[in-house]
């Protein structure tokens, strides 16, 4: 029988990957326990394993004296001799405790110790395990349902999918193969909580570090990524090779490594865009597929800049229920401001000119003192136009037009290159000087 038991304890820690000496431990302890309380002894009990031929004893130790003064651990001579006839003074003997005697109450409080501590160090075994692995993607199956949330059977035990971290319309039935992010390891009193995400932007990274060898290998880096799971994602990619395109790595022949990512994703659309140090550019390349066609960087310690867009494209840079723009600023960690060109004029032209006359539609107004360049006038000089202001004469003295004749020799383009100045305000200006 006790080289049943041994059999069955060795086998647990084969199955559970428990130390062994951990096992042996505690059945060690449970039995002194369970002898201490049946045969009303003390600390002078010990337990024998062989492990080679299986045998299993529980034995009690006394010192032989001649005054007994810890009955517990001592006995004298004469009871001495009843247990074994050649005790001496000064000796030690032991008797062998029978498990038939412990009773069917002290073996099966045993077996509960013994079943409790392997448990818990299956528990704190498991925990260890996978608090190293977090980062990291498994696979699992599904096992249960549960008001929204997935609980996934991994190797050794169970996690959690927890409903805010699936992916949009993405459904499972029972015993399906999942594949998801380690997000977290929890302790609980029912033992370890593993929390997966198919939602995370990591859980996107790690796809494209399995599919592209390229970024395995270091040669591509994943600056940064962006997600609304289940509809749109951008990841920002940068080569430290020159030889290769970080996203052409990570599209692949055909389209074959991102397709692979969409299809594990519930074909959620991934834009692919290469990461730049300058701001500017790297915002420019965020919006994709929109066209941008300047960028204004209003402050760089609050990440704040203005970004101006043709009219036609301005729907395109924002995206449905303005999810491009949403992304874009996510990817980028820019605060953007989306403005139409047609806007940004209006704008400089009010800020030039002043608002428009009612009583004049397609005139110019004169926000200047009129009285401000009084005596200054020269032949020809552009403070001769009154329509112009002096904020607007500036701009076009900075880029040479210092006379009238040279601004009726002037074309719109020629006004439109010069920084300020839209086609609007080109117009107007043309207007004025005829």
């Amino acid at each position: 029988m006790n080289y049943e038991v041994l059999e069955a304890l060795g086998q647990i820690t084969r199955e559970k990957n428990i130390d062994r000496e951990l096992i042996w431990e505690t059945l060690t302890s449970g039995l002194i326990a369970a002898a201490k309380k049946r045969f009303e002894t003390g600390d002078n009990l010990d337990v024998r394993i062989d492990e080679t031929s299986g045998v299993m004893e529980v034995v009690a130790q006394w010192d032989v004296v001649k005054e007994v003064e810890d009955p517990e651990t001592q006995k004298s001579l004469e009871a001495a001799r009843e247990i074994d006839p050649d005790a001496k003074v000064g000796a030690q003997i032991e008797q062998q405790l029978p498990f038939v005697e412990f009773g069917r109450n002290a073996i099966q409080s045993i077996k509960q110790v013994v079943v409790q501590r392997v448990r818990e160090a299956e528990r704190e075994n498991i925990y260890e395990t996978y608090k190293d692995r977090i980062g990291d993607i498994v696979t699992g199956s599904v096992q249960q349902i549960d008001r929204g949330n997935i609980v996934v059977k991994l190797e050794r035990t169970e996690a959690l999918l927890p409903w805010r971290e699936q992916i949009r319309r993405e459904r499972y039935r029972q015993s399906e193969t999942i594949r998801a992010y380690i997000l977290d390891v929890q302790r609980s009193t029912k033992g370890p909580q593993i929390i997966l995400s198919r939602a995370c932007d990591e859980f996107l990274e790690l796809l494209f570090r399995m599919e592209v060898p390229e970024i395995h290998e270091g040669i591509v880096e994943i600056k940064a990524a962006a997600r609304e799971p289940g509809d749109r994602s951008k990841i920002a990619v940068f080569s430290h090779d020159d030889r290769v395109d970080g996203v052409g790595a990570c599209v692949g022949m055909k389209g074959t490594r991102v397709q692979a990512v969409v299809r594990e994703l519930n074909n959620e659309r991934i834009d692919i865009v290469p990461w730049s140090s300058d701001p500017s550019v790297f915002v420019t390349q965020a919006l994709r597929p929109a066209d941008v066609a300047q960028v204004n960087i209003l402050n760089i310690e609050e990440k704040k800049m203005s970004v101006v867009v043709e009219d036609d494209q301005l729907s395109l840079a924002i995206g449905k229920a303005g999810q491009n723009a949403r992304l874009a600023v996510k990817l980028t960690g820019w605060n953007i401001d989306l403005i139409k060109r047609s806007d940004l004029e209006r704008k400089l032209m009010e800020e030039t000119f002043g608002p428009s006359s009612d009583e004049e539609e397609n005139g110019l107004v004169n926000s200047d003192d009129p009285t401000e360049d009084e005596g200054t006038n020269g032949a020809g000089a552009l403070d001769q136009i009154s329509d112009l202001s002096k904020k607007i004469r500036e701009k076009l003295e900075g880029a040479g037009f210092n006379t009238i004749e040279s601004l009726q020799n002037a074309s719109k383009d020629d006004l439109t290159s010069i920084a300020g100045i839209g086609e609007i305000t080109a117009d107007k200006i043309l207007t004025a000087v005829k």
